[in-house]
């Protein structure tokens, strides 16, 4: 099979195709572990569309979390390359606080039977349908992009009605995360909703290679699959020698363990208080949480009990653009669990930062981290083994600062950027327009 054929016969350059044979060789020799059957996303440097996208980019996402925070830069990344980017999305999220859902959907769900729920957001399809008909006929875009959610029909019917390229962002096996995590009663119809647009998409831009092979599974063919992950902003994720928010914490002199994000009983961290009760850290181990979560007052009340509340802070939701001052106050930062397909992205700015990782050994976190290479990874269900990880890098400096050079160097290497994952979706959109079907506005 030729190289172009490879890539599945898109509109790139050799150059491009040789840059992933040596992204996946130099990951490889590096010791990270790659699926043979990798889909790596091809780096659009030399790839880039010849002139600049009119993007209709639509997403369903009802709250302002890390969902929010990768539509956020997504767009920024894509304007900041000159192209022009109108977004149909639910009117009152950008008026929400980060971490906050809106109260008519926590209503919604609460008091109405969770069938006529999932009937709601099917029916949704109906107006988001009409703002992305109208969105066409007033801005004439170029391509369709839209973040993938649950019973969604509206952007793959308007990119066939109006002969636009359909590109689509899957974070997550959406029907059984669903499923799995929150009673979902529809199942079946759910499933061939989801399935139905996974088909339709010109290009399906999967955030792992795990969920790659989850949709390539169903029929969707590799030419039609491109991996794309998560990305971080190097000009805020830089590593600086600032002490100032270490000063205002009064962490000053301390090692501090960190996790962010909303912490919960399956990111173990009530062990780490455990850890910081016995006598295998350093007796200035610190516990830092930035976030929040469901589990905040048992493991407040838990570092009480065993005499180490003083050393434990919880800081609540804190603004997305101070993220990066509380990360950089971590000597060790913690990723203990992590769901099977996902990209995490505080994952990809602890490495942006240079931070000693502790991560599961799970084969999505292994597309980005190699053990003992660029970070230490653990089984996620076993304790014993993240308190064993957690004192390894407490008691050894140049260890920590190895695995957080090397970190930073992945990022750095694989250009695991916002702007890369615009440029990747400028390219892949310009191959559609060539070789997809002729507009047809009304």
């Amino acid at each position: 099979m030729n190289w172009r054929a490879q890539l599945g016969n898109r509109s790139i350059d050799r150059n491009m195709y040789d840059t992933v044979l040596a992204q996946q060789r130099g990951l490889r020799t590096a010791g990270i572990d790659l699926p043979k059957d990798s889909l790596v996303a091809a780096d659009a440097h030399g790839g880039a569309a010849e002139r600049p996208l009119r993007i209709l980019f639509s997403h369903r996402t009802q709250s302002r979390d890390g969902q929010f925070v990768h539509i956020q830069e997504l767009i920024q990344a894509l304007r900041t390359l000159g192209n022009t980017v109108i977004v149909i999305e639910p009117r009152h999220v950008r008026s929400l606080k980060l971490g906050e859902e809106p109260r008519i959907a926590r209503v919604i769900k609460s008091y109405i039977p969770r069938f006529i729920y999932e009937l709601i957001e099917l029916a949704y399809s109906i107006p988001e349908f009409f703002s992305l008909a109208k969105a066409c006929r007033s801005h004439r875009p170029d391509i369709l992009y839209q973040r993938a959610n649950l019973y969604m029909l509206s952007g793959w019917l308007c990119a066939r009605l109006f002969g636009l390229p359909y590109l689509l962002e899957v974070n997550s096996p959406l029907t059984e995360e669903r499923a799995s995590f929150d009673n979902l009663r529809l199942r079946g119809l759910a499933w061939r909703v989801e399935r139905a647009a996974w088909r339709a998409a010109d290009q399906v831009l999967p955030v792992t290679h795990v969920l790659a092979r989850k949709i390539m599974d169903v029929g969707i063919p590799p030419d039609r699959i491109t991996v794309v992950p998560n990305g971080v902003d190097l000009e805020r994720f830089v590593p600086t020698a600032s002490a100032g928010l270490r000063r205002t914490l009064s962490l000053e002199n301390k090692l501090v363990l960190g996790f962010v994000g909303f912490v919960r009983e399956w990111h173990h961290a009530d062990a780490i208080i455990d850890l910081l009760a016995g006598s295998e850290l350093p007796v200035n181990s610190h516990f830092l949480i930035v976030g929040d979560g469901p589990i905040k007052e048992a493991l407040l009340d838990r570092a009480r009990r065993l005499g180490v509340d003083d050393r434990l802070t919880i800081t609540g939701i804190v603004p997305r653009e101070d993220v990066a001052k509380y990360i950089e106050c971590f000597d060790i930062a913690l990723q203990p669990h992590v769901v099977a397909y996902a990209s995490p992205l505080k994952l990809l700015e602890y490495m942006a930062l240079a931070r000693a990782i502790v991560a599961p050994a799970t084969e999505n976190i292994k597309e980005l981290l190699g053990h003992e290479t660029n970070a230490l990874l653990i089984d996620a269900d076993d304790r014993a083994a993240l308190a064993s990880a957690v004192t390894r890098l407490a008691n050894d400096a140049e260890l920590r600062k190895k695995l957080g050079a090397a970190a930073r160097a992945t990022i750095l290497s694989r250009d695991l950027t916002w702007l890369r994952n615009a440029r990747v979706v400028a390219a892949l959109g310009q191959a559609s327009i060539e070789g997809g079907p002729k507009r047809q506005f009304a």
